[in-house]
């Protein structure tokens, strides 16, 4: 909460990206790696908005263990992320000291890909912040990622092979088990992901296209030009194009900025352990268009 907020104020749902996360966007697999959910909160805060952030369902271990046991190939990104979401989102609009009409999401990410949805199924939210989101489907957006990741491989065999399998056997893999009949798909685990093929069937049916059609509140997307794990010039555009025309819609895209709205330095995730903190326009940005709204 603000410091000594007069009235009623604006606030905040922040959303993890993909992972096992804590309440300041640090992956459990990753705990140097700094904390941008963290920036934004004390940020937000100074500035008149509350902020309410919580650790991944999946972050700990333990949670974890109970999570597989009681959604197992059955668990979606509903179960992992939405649910919370909304959870959050009435904790804010029951509070006597947020305004319930000026309640927002921030989603970084994966949290900024599902933060149309989690709008639509039950957040109710009075404007959508995308972080580094996109609005094409997580299997795209993968695609993107391993080809780049092909991409940087020293030139030989083995990159020559990584080639093949992407453009002539990936998506033939993907789609096999996005065909699977709904149970067989609960109990198929797709080798080397540890994700059930239902919780992909699940995200991949519920497009983000055909949910924006139906939301007409203001949408705040927000890109970094150096970001190597979504794309200024596939996702950003991406946004552009399925929001073109709309009055309520603002594009923000940052010189040099990676995946959390830092300085990119080396290019690669050991950028994300070297100390630095959300670039400071990103976060006036951000105030200034939720006062706006």
């Amino acid at each position: 909460m603000p410091d000594n907020a007069a009235g009623k104020v604006p606030a905040v749902v922040l959303v993890h990206g993909s992972g096992p996360s804590n309440m300041d966007g640090i992956p459990r697999a990753y705990p140097n790696w700094n904390a941008p959910f963290k920036d934004i909160a004390e940020y937000l805060a100074a500035h008149g908005i509350a902020v309410i952030r919580y650790d991944k369902r999946t972050y700990s271990i333990a949670h974890a263990r109970k999570f597989i046991q009681e959604f197992g190939g059955s668990a979606t990104v509903y179960e992992e992320t939405i649910e919370d979401a909304i959870l959050a989102a009435n904790i804010l609009k029951n509070d006597s000291r947020i305004d319930e009409n000026k309640v927002f999401i921030a989603g970084l990410s994966m949290g900024g890909m599902l933060a149309p949805r989690i709008h639509a199924e039950g957040g109710n939210f009075a404007g959508i912040i995308s972080l580094a989101g996109t609005p094409r489907s997580v299997l795209e957006n993968s695609y993107d990622q391993n080809m780049a990741f092909a991409e940087a491989m020293e030139e030989g065999e083995e990159k020559e092979t990584a080639f093949y399998q992407m453009e002539h056997e990936w998506w033939d893999f993907y789609n096999s088990f996005l065909n699977l009949p709904d149970d067989e798909a609960k109990i198929t685990e797709i080798p080397g992901t540890g994700v059930y093929a239902y919780y992909f069937k699940d995200w991949v049916k519920n497009p983000t296209p055909e949910l924006v059609q139906n939301i007409d509140i203001p949408f705040l997307i927000m890109q970094g030009s150096a970001d190597f794990q979504v794309y200024a010039d596939k996702d950003f555009v991406a946004w552009q194009e399925l929001l073109a025309g709309r009055d309520n819609a603002t594009f923000k895209l940052y010189d040099g900025l990676n995946h959390m709205f830092m300085t990119s330095t080396t290019g690669n995730l050991e950028e994300y352990k070297i100390p630095a903190n959300v670039d400071a326009q990103v976060l006036a940005d951000i105030v200034e268009w939720i006062k706006a709204n």
